[in-house]
C-alpha cells in the first residue's frame, strides 16, 4: 500500500460547513422574490450540488425556466455579500487539520466551488495561507468528476496521486478520485440526501467524522 503523503479535501461539505450560509443566501433569493424561507435542513442535503440545484429547489424549477438564470444570479450575489457569516470548519476538522500538519504532511483543496466565491472564502476563514493548493471549479479546464482538477492539485504541489488520499461528500468527488488514482473517502458528514447510498459509490473507505482520516494516514 503506498505512503499517504498529501490529504486532499472537497470543499462544501467536506471540509467547511458551507450550508448555513449557502441556505441564507437563497432564503433572501426567495423571500425579496415573494416567496415563502425554506428551514435549512431541507436545504442541507442539496448545498453540494451548487447554485442552479438551490434554486431548482428553492423555487421548484428546472435550469429552463426563464427566470432561472436570474434567480441564480440573484442567489450569488447575496451570498458573495455573506460567504463566510455562519460557515465554519467541521467539528473535529481544526484539530484534524492541526494534526495533519504537525506530521508535516500536506494538504489541499479541490472544489467545484468557482475561485471569485472559494478564494475570498478561504481567506476570511484563514484557510487559504494554510493549504498546499486551491484548486477551484473554474481553475483547469474542467470540474469533477473529470480527474484534471486532482491532478493539477497534484503538479502544484509536486505530489504523486498514488501517495494521495481525497475526502468528499459526493459521488463525483469517488469518481474524480478513483480516474486519478488517488485512494478515496467518503465523508459521510457532509450533504448526502437520503436518497442517495455512499455504499454504491465505490470509495475506499467511509468516514463518520474528520478524526478518522487518520487511520489512512498512519
Amino acid at each position: 500500500m503506498a505512503t499517504i503523503e498529501t490529504v486532499l479535501f472537497d470543499l462544501d461539505g467536506t471540509l467547511v460547513d458551507t450550508a448555513p450560509d449557502m441556505g441564507n443566501a437563497l432564503n433572501t433569493t426567495l423571500i425579496e422574490s415573494g416567496r415563502a424561507a425554506m428551514p435549512l435542513e431541507a436545504i442541507r442535503p442539496h448545498v453540494s450540488k451548487g447554485g442552479s440545484a438551490l434554486i431548482n429547489l428553492g423555487f421548484a424549477i428546472t435550469t429552463e425556466h426563464d427566470q432561472h438564470e436570474l434567480f441564480r444570479q440573484r442567489f450569488l450575489h447575496h451570498y458573495s455579500e455573506k460567504l463566510a457569516e455562519a460557515s465554519a470548519l467541521f467539528e473535529g476538522m481544526g484539530e484534524l487539520l492541526n494534526n495533519i500538519e504537525s506530521r508535516q504532511l500536506r494538504w489541499g483543496i479541490i472544489t467545484n466551488k468557482p475561485g471569485w466565491l472559494t478564494d475570498p472564502l478561504l481567506q476570511k476563514m484563514g484557510l487559504h495561507e494554510r493549504s498546499g493548493c486551491v484548486v477551484s471549479g473554474d481553475t483547469v479546464a474542467y470540474a469533477k468528476p473529470h480527474p484534471l482538477p486532482l491532478l493539477h492539485a497534484c503538479d502544484l504541489m509536486g505530489a504523486s496521486p498514488q501517495n494521495c488520499i481525497y475526502i468528499g461528500d459526493h459521488e463525483r468527488d469517488i469518481i474524480a478520485g478513483k480516474a486519478a488514482n488517488m485512494k478515496t473517502l467518503a465523508a459521510l458528514w457532509g450533504y448526502i440526501p437520503d436518497d442517495e447510498d455512499p455504499n454504491t459509490w465505490g470509495a475506499d473507505g467511509q468516514l463518520t467524522q474528520p478524526n478518522e482520516i487518520l487511520n489512512w494516514i498512519s
